[in-house]
């Protein structure tokens, strides 16, 4: 079993660095996606993709020694994992089959106004606060998304 408890300090436990490292396999997943769906209905793509996801994912956790009983969880946790699972599942279904009918270099940031999105969603439901420079980030994430989207 790998040790990972030293993991959560320096580089490792910045938010920033895992985000980063979240948008490069993001991309990658935009890139592999459109090659790989070519040859396939999307929504079958998305099938081996997850299939694949759940495989990898229960090998990390095991190596990790994470792969155990995670005890008692509320009901609240339960429906919202429950709807954040769902919510993913819906999410990926469009993504690919967006991704069969269009190019990646416009599929993947016009599916970035989910920053948009997250943010509108984390200041209503969640209390978070934003300044002046995220909301202007924000606005030119939406602005960039929508010109991207516009046919030429």
């Amino acid at each position: 079993m790998l040790h990972h408890e030293g993991m959560e300090s320096g580089l490792f436990a910045s938010w920033t660095f895992w985000a980063l490292l979240a948008a490069g396999f993001a991309a990658l997943t935009a890139i592999f996606g459109k090659v790989g769906v070519a040859g396939v209905d999307s929504d079958v793509a998305t099938l081996i993709r997850t299939v694949v996801i759940l495989i990898s994912l229960s090998f990390i956790l095991l190596l990790l020694g994470k792969l155990h009983d995670p005890g008692p969880l509320s009901t609240k946790t339960w429906v919202f994992l429950i709807l954040s699972g769902l919510a993913t599942g819906a999410s990926w279904l469009c993504y690919f089959r967006a991704l069969k009918l269009g190019p990646a270099s416009l599929v993947a940031p016009v599916d970035k106004l989910s920053v948009v999105l997250v943010a509108l969603f984390g200041v209503l439901f969640l209390g978070e606060h934003l300044g002046p420079k995220q909301w202007i980030g924000v606005v030119l994430v939406g602005a960039g998304a929508i010109l991207l989207a516009l046919p030429n």
